[in-house]
C-alpha cells in the first residue's frame, strides 16, 4: 500500500471516529464540553458563524445584509454560498432540522 493510500485511509479512519464521537453526544452540555476541548478559539467563532452565514443565505438574504448581520467577511459568505449551490446538501439539510 502507498503512502498516499495509507494516509487517505488513516484520514478517513480519523473522520469517522470524529463523527462517532459527534453522534455520541447527548446534550448541548456535552457538545460544549466536546467542542470546547477539540477546536481552537477561532474555530469556535468561525464554525458556527458559517452555519449562520448559511442560514442567511437559505432565508434570501443578500451578501451585504449577511456581512452586516454576521460580521463575515465576503470570502468567508462566498465560501459558504458555493457550499449552498454546489456542495452536498448539508446546509440545506440542518436548516430542516434547527
Amino acid at each position: 500500500m502507498g503512502i498516499h493510500k495509507a494516509e487517505a485511509g488513516r484520514r478517513e479512519k480519523n473522520l469517522d471516529m470524529f463523527f462517532s464521537a459527534i453522534l455520541s453526544l447527548e446534550n448541548k452540555e456535552e457538545c460544549d464540553k466536546f467542542f470546547e476541548d477539540i477546536f481552537t478559539a477561532k474555530e469556535l467563532i468561525d464554525i458556527p458563524q458559517r452555519l449562520e452565514v448559511a442560514m442567511l443565505l437559505l432565508a434570501g438574504k443578500t451578501y451585504q445584509e449577511v456581512g452586516d448581520v454576521s460580521g463575515a467577511s465576503n470570502s468567508t459568505i462566498t465560501r459558504v454560498s458555493r457550499c449552498i449551490q454546489y456542495g452536498r446538501g448539508g446546509y440545506r439539510q440542518i436548516e430542516k432540522r434547527i
